[in-house]
């Protein structure tokens, strides 16, 4: 197995489920994935979490990057995401930059101590290199593959596989240079070989592949959600299910944590939906107060109309009783009702896609208010079903908003480049007419390359890799003048067309499923 190509061993897992080919995929990067974790979230356990989280990822995707020459550029770029999604706070960013800023003194003085300040910003240089150069790198330094080695798995030529080292290692420097980090090519190559890949914590790797070994050989979709599932679990968790492994536990102890995550899933329900009873109990008070004045008010009408003389300010209470009675009326409108009800709805998913950032992709930032507003309206959240399908829901309206920019910038590319398609999507990031980041073009793919002209009409060129949620997502396909999707999950077969968006901008898109 050891001989065996990582396309190869994917293969042998998709279509088997073999947990050796597992196993052995995770051998040969876990080193490489946890050292990358390690260096962005700086703490052991949190690093850990990473990188079973990225192991977890590509068994979920493992049939879609079969075909993938380079698979340690892509776990390097999952776990990048993933550590991002962890290391968040400015006091972490300011930190960094404090670092950054006292980087040459320190050089001068203490050489030794060169990687303990290239460290914490080696992942973010290498995430900003394009794919090939980072695979390029990836495999000579830090898979520490031969330049002969590194050359097959690229598919080409010695000369131009270290012509492609050389211009990483010189994108790295010019790096770490703007940052006030000085070190010469070949220092910064002798410190990644000495320092970039650490050996993982021991029973790391058992774990992981111990974890995916439950789903078993011929259990298919199921096998890989319930390993991806179990292997993100926290520390506690992960001890556990390796004494309930070893001790060959019976139904029992499955169904004791059965009830012990549906018990959770209460829990959770009840304080998301805390906040809204506070709503309510305060609506009330206010509505029982204004009550309270109103009957104040006519008992003192009635005591001024005895009085002939204070008719004016009779008339001035009458005026404010009237005011009063309008602002009650307004509470108990129900109009405004149903728009605290709507604004409710549109604050508990935003909560529920906080709570699992898993599901969230970067396109969603196109989104205005109204088309939240349309999407949670309609949206049933009352069961963890209704919420993936109205979180599903905003995605796919998101990438509709997307798709017409891909395609303007696919046109401007073909037109740049004398009909020439690009053979990889972040070559399209310069012809975006509003910028677009690296995060979000890495969600797709190129589905064409060659020459534009040898196209069939309306034939799609960019795809989307793969579903955020396999059961209710679709992917969407994306041509020079139109898109498509294609179901997968519960929606498998389902397929659709988004029509034409040139000339012209492209219309409001629909929020129906």
């Amino acid at each position: 197995m050891n001989s065996q190509t990582d396309q190869e061993l994917l293969r042998e897992y998709s279509a088997r489920g073999s947990e050796a080919a597992f196993a052995e995929l995770v051998r040969r990067h876990l080193d490489l994935v946890y050292s990358a974790a390690l260096r962005m979230v700086c703490d052991s356990h949190l690093a850990e979490d990473v990188t079973q989280g990225a192991f977890a990822a590509l068994a979920q995707g493992a049939s879609q990057l079969t075909d993938r020459a380079v698979l340690s550029g892509w776990l390097h770029r999952t776990a990048q995401n993933l550590a991002a999604n962890i290391v968040r706070t400015d006091v972490r960013r300011r930190d960094r930059e404090q670092e950054a800023a006292a980087m040459n003194e320190l050089f001068a003085t203490e050489p030794d101590d060169v990687w303990e300040h290239i460290a914490p910003h080696l992942d973010a240089a290498l995430g900003e290199l394009s794919e090939s150069d980072r695979d390029a790198l990836l495999l000579r330094y830090f898979e520490r593959k031969s330049a002969q080695e590194m050359a097959q798995v690229l598919g080409i030529s010695d000369e131009a596989a270290q012509k492609r080292v050389s211009r990483a290692v010189e994108r790295l420097r010019e790096f770490f240079a703007k940052r006030g980090v000085t070190v010469g090519a070949s220092g910064l190559v002798a410190v990644i070989l000495a320092n970039a890949v650490q050996a993982a914590p021991v029973g790391l790797a058992l774990t992981i592949s111990a974890v995916a070994a439950l789903a078993g050989p011929t259990i298919a979709s199921t096998a890989t959600a319930t390993v991806t599932k179990a292997i993100v679990m926290t520390a506690t968790q992960k001890a556990l299910i390796a004494l309930a492994i070893t001790a060959a536990a019976g139904t029992g102890i499955y169904e004791a944590r059965q009830a012990s995550q549906f018990r959770d899933q209460v829990q959770a329900l009840q304080q998301q939906q805390a906040p809204l009873a506070e709503q309510i109990q305060r609506l009330q008070r206010e509505r029982h107060a204004a009550t309270n004045e109103l009957a104040e008010l006519q008992q003192e009408n009635e005591r001024l109309k005895s009085d002939p003389n204070k008719t004016e300010l009779l008339k001035f209470r009458g005026e404010v009783t009237r005011l009063r009675a309008a602002s009650a009326q307004k509470q108990n409108d129900p109009t405004e009702t149903a728009a605290k009800a709507l604004l409710g709805k549109i604050n508990f998913l935003k909560q529920r896609l906080e709570q699992m950032p898993d599901k969230n992709i970067p396109e969603l930032q196109y989104l205005n208010d109204d088309l939240w507003a349309r999407i949670a309206q309609t949206a049933k959240l009352d069961t963890d079903t209704g919420v993936r399908q109205a979180l599903s829901r905003l995605r796919d309206v998101a990438k509709q908003i997307f798709s017409p920019q891909v395609g303007k910038a696919l046109q401007n590319y073909i037109e740049a480049n004398n009909g020439v398609l690009p053979t990889d999507v972040l070559q399209l990031k310069p012809y975006f007419k509003s910028p677009v980041d690296d995060a979000t073009l890495a969600r797709y793919q190129m589905l064409k390359t060659g020459n534009a002209g040898d196209l069939q009409p309306d034939e799609m060129i960019v795809t989307e890799r793969a579903a955020v949620d396999d059961d209710y997502d679709t992917l969407v396909q994306i041509g020079l003048n139109s898109r498509s999707s294609q179901g997968v999950g519960k929606n498998q077969g389902k397929s659709g067309s988004g029509g034409s968006w040139s000339p012209g901008p492209p219309q409001t898109p629909a929020v129906g499923k």
